[in-house]
This record gives C-alpha cells, structure tokens and sequence, in this order.
C-alpha cells in the first residue's frame, strides 16, 4: 500500500505497513505452520511405515522360499523339532540332513533366525518375533508347517510393523 503525505515541502511517497497487516501476516503464517509441521510428520510416518513393511515382506518372503527349498530335499527320518534352549518358544529349532547328507538347522535365538549349514552358521534375520515348525497331522510326518512372524519397532518403540507368513512343505524323500 502506498501512501502519499503532504508535507508542506514537497510530495513523499512511502511504503509502510499498518500494525494490523503486520498481526494478520502473522496469524496466517502460524496457522500454516500449526497445521503443517503435524501434517508433514504423519506423511513422513507414513512412508518410513510403508518401507517398512515392504523390507519385512521381503525379507519374509526370501527366508521362506529359502527354508522350504533346503526343507523340501530333507530325509523324512532325519527330521528332528525342537527348540534352541529353554529361553526360546517350542518348535522353534529344525535339525534335518537331506539326500546329499548335508545337515541343516534352522532356529530362534531371541530376534535373530539363524541358519547353520554343515556347521557354517549365518543369521537370516534379525528382525524374528516368532518362529514355528509343526507337523500339521500326526497321521503324516512329511508334511510340516512353518509359520515365521518379523517385526521391527518404528518411531522410539510407539509403532511397530508385523509380517507373518506361513507355509506348508512336502519332505520329498522318505
């Protein structure tokens, strides 16, 4: 807004604005700020969420296809379930050796899955809540179930993301 004042030398013309203007630049710019900041941090929450559960889909489908491929050439008689030690829920720990006479073990300790092939032992995951081998039915031993639950905290521990799968294998050979 320009304004012109007369001055009794000559014409000034000047920029200024009003305390009102001011005040009104102001309370606009902290409504925005109140409303944004909150909007933008959930948006933020929201992707690291969504790559979150991506990564834990992945991951659980690459340990799935991984132990069922291994589990598929196991002998029937070789198969042991178990669990790790006393810490660890039952039927969480497989012991089997397959056709070509390598032995495997898969098992829980704590988060970690680990793997261990012919005594080389690597970790799979480390993001492991919950893992399980069950023989579905008694009547026959080769068939078993694994059911793998991944979690991984976000945000301080105030949200969490889960994937779980579960699978049935068929032992090939007897």
């Amino acid at each position: 807004m320009v304004k012109i004042i007369k001055n009794k030398y000559k014409n000034i013309k000047r920029r200024a604005t009003t305390l009102s203007e001011l005040m009104a630049v102001v309370v606009i710019m902290s409504i925005l700020v109140a409303v944004g900041v909150p909007v933008l941090n959930t948006v933020n929450q929201n992707i690291m969420m969504s790559k979150t559960r991506l990564s834990l889909q992945q991951d659980a489908r690459n340990i799935m296809f991984l132990i069922t491929r291994v589990t598929r050439e196991a002998k029937a008689s070789t198969v042991s379930i178990s669990r790790y030690n006393t810490s660890e829920p039952f039927y969480s720990k497989i012991n089997f050796t397959t056709i070509d006479n390598r032995n495997y073990q898969f098992y829980q300790n704590g988060t970690n899955l680990f793997m261990v092939d012919n005594g080389r032992t690597r970790v799979l995951t480390s993001d492991l809540r919950y893992l399980a081998f069950t023989f579905p039915e008694s009547s026959n031993l080769g068939i078993i179930s694994i059911s793998i639950t991944l979690e991984k905290n976000l945000f301080s521990g105030k949200r969490k993301a889960l994937h779980m799968a579960s699978e049935k294998v068929r032992i090939m050979n007897e």
